[in-house]
C-alpha cells in the first residue's frame, strides 16, 4: 500500500508539470503573415528607412504650417498649407512602410519561436501519454500484485531521478510559452498601428482634394493661356520620337523662353497673368552647384542609376516602388513643362528647374499640376497607381542625367 501511494504520488507531481504545455496563448490572440522573399536584413533597413522618412516628413509638415501660418496672402497661405497636408500624407506613407516592415520581422520571430516551441513540446507530449498509461494502472490491481517495500523505493528513487529533468524541460516549456504570447502583443501593436497609419492617410488625403478643389475654382478664370501653353507641350510631344527627344524639345523651349524673357523692350506674356506682380518661387540659380533635392514620393528604392533592367535598357535615373495611392511632391521649385500622359510611360511630369537644371517623374497615374503653373519643393503635383507602381525619377542637367543619390543621402 505504501509503494502506492508512492508511485501515485510521483505520476500525479509529474502529470502536472507535464500539464504545463496547455495553455499556449490566447485564442484571440493575432499571428501575422511576413512578407515571402525578403531577409532579416533587408526587413530591418526597410523599417530603419521607413522611420528615417516619417522623421522627415513630419519636420517639412510642421515647418509648412508655420509659414503657411505667417503668410499674408490667401493664396500664399492655402499654396503652403496644401503641401503640408502633401507632407503628412507621405508621413503617413511612411508609417505604414515601417508597420509593415515591423509586422515582417516580427512574423519571422513568431516562426521561429514556433519551430523552437514545437520541438520542446514533442518530449514532453511523448511523456505525457506514457505517464497516462500508467495513470490508468487500476489501485486495485497493484495491491494483489506481488512486490515489496525494495520494488517500491527503487521506483522512488527513478521518479526523483527524472523529476529533475522533467521540471528543467517544462521551465524551458513555459519560457517558449511566455515569449509566444509576449510575440503576439507586439504583433498586435504592430497591426494597431498599420491600421492608424492607414487611417491617418485617408483622412489627410480628404483634406488634400478638397484644397485642391478650391484651388481649381479660383484659377477657374486663368485657364485660356495655360490651354495655349499646354497645346504647345502636347504639340512637341507628337513631334518627339522619344522620352528623351521630348526633354531635349522642352529644354530648348524652355531656354528660349529664358532668352525672350532677358531681351529688352516688350515682356512676353507671363503664364499666370493673375500672379504677374507676386514674387517668383525659389528656382535653382546657381550654376555651380545642384539645387537642393528630395525624392518625389516614399518608397523603397529598387532601380538605382545606371542599372541594366530585364529588357536590357540602362537606367538613367532611380525607381522606387510606392504604396498604392502614395502621395508625389515636387523634388525642388520650379516650372511644369509638360504634364499627362504620354505613350507607355502612363501620366508623366516633366518640371524645368532653370540653369539647365530638368526632372523627369514617370509612372503617375494622375498629375494634379497643369503645364507652365510655378512649384516650390514639395507641393503636390500628382498621385500613384492603385496597385504597387513603380515610380521613376530622373534629374538631367543640360540634357545630361545626373546622379540623384548624393543630392538626397541615399548613399
Amino acid at each position: 500500500m505504501k509503494r502506492d501511494i508512492l508511485i501515485a504520488g510521483g505520476l500525479a507531481g509529474l502529470m502536472a508539470l507535464a500539464a504545463t504545455r496547455l495553455p499556449a496563448a490566447d485564442g484571440d490572440a493575432i499571428i501575422l503573415q511576413g512578407t515571402a522573399g525578403t531577409t532579416l536584413a533587408q526587413e530591418q533597413q526597410a523599417l530603419k528607412d521607413a522611420r528615417r522618412q516619417s522623421v522627415e516628413a513630419r519636420a517639412r509638415s510642421e515647418r509648412l504650417e508655420q509659414q503657411a501660418g505667417a503668410a499674408r496672402d490667401e493664396a500664399e497661405q492655402a499654396r503652403r498649407r496644401a503641401a503640408a497636408v502633401a507632407a503628412r500624407i507621405q508621413q503617413a506613407e511612411a508609417d505604414i512602410a515601417a508597420a509593415r516592415a515591423r509586422i515582417a520581422i516580427v512574423a519571422r520571430r513568431q516562426r521561429a519561436q514556433a519551430a523552437r516551441l514545437a520541438e520542446k513540446q514533442e518530449p514532453v507530449v511523448r511523456l505525457t501519454a506514457a505517464l497516462q498509461m500508467m495513470a490508468r494502472r487500476p489501485v486495485a490491481l497493484a495491491l494483489v500484485q506481488p512486490g515489496s517495500v525494495t520494488d517500491a523505493v527503487h521506483m522512488r528513487a527513478v521518479l526523483g531521478q527524472v523529476l529533475p529533468v522533467i521540471e528543467q524541460r517544462t521551465a524551458g516549456l513555459r519560457a517558449e510559452l511566455a515569449e509566444s504570447r509576449r510575440l503576439r502583443a507586439i504583433a498586435q501593436q504592430a497591426a494597431d498601428a498599420l491600421a492608424q497609419a492607414q487611417d491617418d492617410r485617408k483622412r489627410q488625403q480628404t483634406e488634400l482634394a478638397a484644397l485642391e478643389s478650391r484651388k481649381r475654382l479660383d484659377a477657374r478664370d486663368y485657364r485660356a493661356n495655360a490651354g495655349l501653353e499646354s497645346d504647345r507641350a502636347l504639340a512637341l510631344g507628337e513631334r518627339a520620337r522619344d522620352i528623351v527627344d521630348l526633354m531635349d524639345r522642352l529644354e530648348e523651349a524652355g531656354d528660349l523662353r529664358d532668352r525672350l524673357a532677358a531681351l529688352s523692350g516688350p515682356l512676353i506674356r507671363p503664364a499666370r497673368p493673375e500672379r504677374a506682380g507676386a514674387a517668383a518661387p525659389e528656382r535653382a540659380v546657381a550654376d555651380s552647384g545642384p539645387p537642393p533635392y528630395r525624392l518625389p514620393v516614399i518608397g523603397q528604392l529598387v532601380t538605382g542609376m545606371g542599372e541594366v533592367n530585364d529588357s536590357g535598357v540602362r537606367s538613367r535615373g532611380l525607381t522606387l516602388v510606392t504604396q498604392p495611392d502614395a502621395q508625389a511632391i515636387a523634388p525642388t521649385a520650379g516650372r511644369v513643362a509638360f504634364a499627362g500622359p504620354y505613350r507607355d510611360y502612363g501620366q508623366i511630369l516633366i518640371i524645368d528647374h532653370g540653369q539647365g537644371w530638368t526632372t523627369l517623374i514617370t509612372g503617375l497615374h494622375r498629375v494634379t499640376v497643369n503645364v507652365g503653373d510655378t512649384v516650390r519643393q514639395g507641393d503636390p503635383v500628382g498621385i500613384t497607381g492603385a496597385e504597387r507602381p513603380n515610380i521613376t525619377v530622373e534629374l538631367r542637367r543640360n540634357g545630361r542625367p545626373v546622379d540623384i543619390v548624393p543630392l538626397v543621402g541615399l548613399g
